[in-house]
């Protein structure tokens, strides 16, 4: 791979993202918040929202604060924050209309997984560099979940911090029957996507 920039600033803390990013061979940046920042707010879904119209919304939200982020940050330090493309992403799992986001407790998680035991449900990842956005939308079948199943995933820990209540990376991958999109989008960065938004800017894969 070859490109006119060497890296790009990743506004996020999922590792995963991280993971997915190596895997095209794109050199990043952590550029989180800071303190002061309330990150969770931009995730505050609306009334009568879609879950296409709400992860493009909030997608563009994060990027918009991360570059005014970045933007504070060269104005105090210029030397430690040199300019470079910002890449955000977010994802949703949607059951038809309704958005499952990350759950609140043990009880939200086992909720979630519950709806979804036997359901077909809709993935969407957003992806944002430079004010550009393109969105990956994949679905995934699962089988049907017994209680005890649905527990010791939420007792594993996993579900905590994930749309949905879930990774599909990790044991709730036992309960794919199948999916149809992109598996890397469904992780949380698809891979499509941010490749061909990142083309343009001088990355050839």
């Amino acid at each position: 791979m070859s490109n006119s920039a060497d890296w790009i600033y990743l506004a996020s803390q999922s590792p995963r993202r991280r993971q997915l990013l190596d895997q095209l061979g794109v050199s990043h940046r952590l550029l989180l918040p800071d303190a002061d920042e309330d990150a969770e707010a931009l995730e505050a879904e609306r009334a009568g929202e879609l879950p296409l119209d709400y992860v493009q919304r909030v997608t563009l939200a994060k990027w918009e604060a991360a570059v005014a982020r970045l933007q504070r940050r060269q104005a105090s330090a210029p030397g430690d924050w040199p300019k470079a493309p910002v890449l955000c992403a977010d994802t949703t799992v949607a059951l038809g209309a309704r958005i499952l986001g990350k759950p609140q407790d043990a009880a939200d998680a086992a909720a979630m997984l519950t709806a979804l035991s036997g359901q077909r449900h809709q993935v969407m990842t957003a992806v944002a560099i430079e004010g550009r956005l393109m969105v990956s939308v994949s679905t995934v079948h699962w089988r049907v979940l017994d209680a005890d199943e649905v527990a010791r995933y939420v007792a594993s820990g996993e579900p905590f911090g994930k749309a949905g209540a879930y990774a599909i990376q990790g044991r709730s991958g036992a309960w794919t029957e199948r999916i149809e999109g992109s598996y890397s989008g469904i992780m949380g960065l698809p891979l499509f996507e941010t490749a061909e938004l990142l083309q343009p800017l001088g990355w050839q894969f």
